[in-house]
């Protein structure tokens, strides 16, 4: 089923009676009714087909483990592709490893969020430069990057791009290997930024990627619910970021600093800058459906431990 069905449905819940577009076409209240039922049953048909699971959840070929508790779930990459691509209207491809969730939304609903799980193996990431990074002078070199890029954007039919600031500046847990920041973007004349929230934990041969998807209003939510998600993935023995052999292992071409402005993990340019997840286009809720759907939801989430 096309996503512009759910779309439609949506807006004929607005207009039971009739709805009128832009050439006067009209559309029926029968057919409304009739694009909702094919709505709901495409719902529930995915959200049946998703596993949700806690507890030890094995990352292949990162050498990582996640550890899910009650308050949340994941899906595998497979589930979270279809979440991404067939509900929140991404294009297709993203090679995520997994997406997790709170435990008391679905992915249907407006008010949910995500963290998307995703790893690259470029090597050992230096912190010895964390200290001494000038963050508010690095936002006016990427703000200017960002336009660089959204120039080249709208050259190939796509809306411009803005950086708006950061929503979050950069903080470098040394402790614990942990990289966190968030921007607010803006795409086109979209009155709603976008949220880009992002969390790196480095390991010995590479370097976790977690990225919260959500609307820059969910940010206060996002606060509360940082700790949390940083605690929840760390690198198995043998892999972190102590273990590293400089005799034995690779180590990247960048550092911390690079982990922030993104340009060197640009592997297709400038235009690499604009690609973050969005669900805001790909959510639409229909008069109570939400109840259903938590209802269809409701099964147990299977526990997973490490191979």
């Amino acid at each position: 089923m096309k996503f512009s069905l759910a779309l439609t449905a949506c807006f004929m819940l607005l207009a039971p009676l009739s709805y009128a577009s832009a050439d006067e076409t009209v559309v029926p209240q029968d057919e409304a009714a009739q694009q909702q039922a094919e709505y709901e049953q495409w719902a529930g048909q995915i959200l049946a087909s998703l596993q949700k699971q806690q507890g030890k959840i094995a990352l292949p070929g990162t050498g990582a483990t996640l550890t899910i508790p009650d308050e949340f779930y994941f899906l595998s990459a497979k589930d979270a592709e279809t979440v991404l691509v067939d509900v929140w209207g991404n294009p297709p491809g993203q090679n995520v490893l997994g997406m997790i969730f709170p435990a008391n939304v679905t992915p249907f609903e407006a008010e949910s969020w995500a963290v998307t799980v995703e790893y690259e193996q470029d090597g050992y990431v230096s912190d010895e430069d964390a200290a001494e990074i000038d963050y508010q002078e690095m936002l006016q070199q990427m703000k200017q990057d960002t336009a660089d890029a959204s120039k080249e954007r709208v050259k190939q039919g796509y809306e411009p791009i803005s950086l708006v600031g950061w929503a979050a500046t950069p903080f470098y847990d040394q402790a614990a290997h942990k990289l966190h920041w968030a921007k607010e973007i803006r795409f086109g004349d979209n009155e709603v930024n976008t949220l880009n929230y992002n969390i790196r934990v480095l390991g010995r041969k590479g370097v976790l990627v977690l990225n919260f998807i959500a609307g820059m209003e969910q940010l206060p939510e996002i606060n509360q619910n940082l700790d949390t998600v940083l605690a929840l993935a760390a690198f198995d023995a043998g892999a972190t970021y102590t273990d590293f052999n400089p005799e034995l292992d690779q180590v990247a071409a960048y550092g911390i600093g690079a982990l922030v402005a993104g340009k060197v993990l640009a592997k297709t340019g400038f235009l690499a800058l604009a690609l973050v997840f969005l669900k805001k286009f790909g959510v639409f809720i229909l008069l109570g459906l939400g109840v259903l759907l938590r209802k269809l939801f409701a099964k147990k989430p299977s526990p997973t431990t490490p191979d």
